[in-house]
């Protein structure tokens, strides 16, 4: 595999990591380009030369919003920036945007498109002075909105090619059948369970749904279509709970709505994210020159890289990436 930095000289875009005080990588990366900077997905860094914007995908923990929404340089949709203020009880200090926006950041135009992860999730693309067209997906449900590009910075959640639990579909026929039956479900307060409370009303069913605290806050914040939500614990038929209420719902099935293999509890196959079939159709469908994996860290990225490499094209995972910035 080519030295990072030779992989993407001829784009004029250069991955970056950054090493925390303990010397470790600090969470994904930065994207030196022109004289810019742009940070993807990461923490903030107050005691250093800040980046022209910090980009937040979405706003799930382990893409680091909650560090990065306190500087006035982040940059998120407006259901982002609300849904990071109520699950971190802080205000978010940075520039909103509606999902579709075109920005100027620093004399960049950075444009905005819907990735359909969560509500609220973005895609971020731009051009560099040599015409090179990047494109900043965070976490992917729905690949169809977005833009051809020369660089792609993705996900590989699934993407282990290798792995039979990295190729599903949804089960919406056995979502359908538990839903009917009165069944209750496991799920995340933010993302899946408002995935699961519009696929509930699509269905048809119009009862009140059950949620604890933080889901149906998020959900009433985020869907002002989203019907009567009350409290599980005075709910008697559907509810959404995250997974440590589950035990507590009162209805006598109950399963977890997620696409992991590794969950002790009765499972839907219900995912956020596309499978291994759904990126590679992503991929053609954008048609990078080059990509870069960038979420999770670990063993995924690395063999969806190395198989894409093994077709010709050019990929580094996270964990490739040796450029690193020096401390000051």
């Amino acid at each position: 595999m080519p030295h990072v930095h030779d992989l993407f000289t001829d784009l004029g875009v250069w991955p970056i990591r950054r090493l925390n005080g303990n010397g470790n990588p600090a969470p994904h990366l930065s994207l030196l380009f022109d004289d810019h900077k742009f940070s993807v997905d990461t923490s903030r860094s107050p005691g250093r030369e800040q980046p022209d914007a910090y980009l937040i995908t979405h706003a799930h923990s382990d893409h680091h919003g909650s560090s990065a929404m306190r500087s006035p340089r982040a940059i998120a949709s407006r259901e982002t920036a609300l849904a990071l203020e109520i699950r971190h009880e802080r205000s978010y200090a940075g520039s909103i945007f509606e999902i579709g926006d075109v920005l100027d950041i620093n004399g960049v135009e950075l444009r905005t498109y819907p990735t359909r992860h969560t509500i609220g999730s973005s895609a971020f693309y731009w051009e560099n002075s040599l015409g090179v067209r990047v494109l900043v997906t965070g976490d992917v449900k729905d690949y169809r909105s977005l833009p051809k590009c020369d660089l792609l910075v993705a996900e590989a959640n699934y993407g282990d090619p290798w792995d039979s639990s990295c190729i599903f579909d949804d089960d919406l026929s056995g979502f359908w059948e538990a839903l009917n039956s009165g069944s209750s479900f496991g799920a995340y307060a933010f993302g899946k369970a408002q995935r699961a409370v519009s696929l509930i009303r699509a269905m048809g069913f119009n009862e009140p749904i059950g949620m604890d605290e933080e889901g149906r806050r998020l959900t009433e914040a985020l869907m002002p279509d989203a019907g009567d939500i009350i409290d599980f614990r005075d709910c008697d038929g559907v509810s959404i709970v995250t997974p440590k209420n589950l035990p507590r719902v009162r209805s006598p099935e109950r399963y977890m709505l997620t696409g992991r293999a590794d969950v002790s509890w009765k499972r839907i196959r219900l995912s956020d994210h596309l499978d291994f079939r759904g990126i590679m159709r992503m991929l053609d469908h954008v048609s990078p020159e080059a990509v870069i994996f960038y979420h999770p860290a670990g063993v995924r990225s690395r063999l969806l890289a190395h198989h894409l490499r093994t077709t010709g094209c050019a990929a580094i995972s996270l964990d490739e990436i040796d450029l690193f910035e020096k401390r000051m």
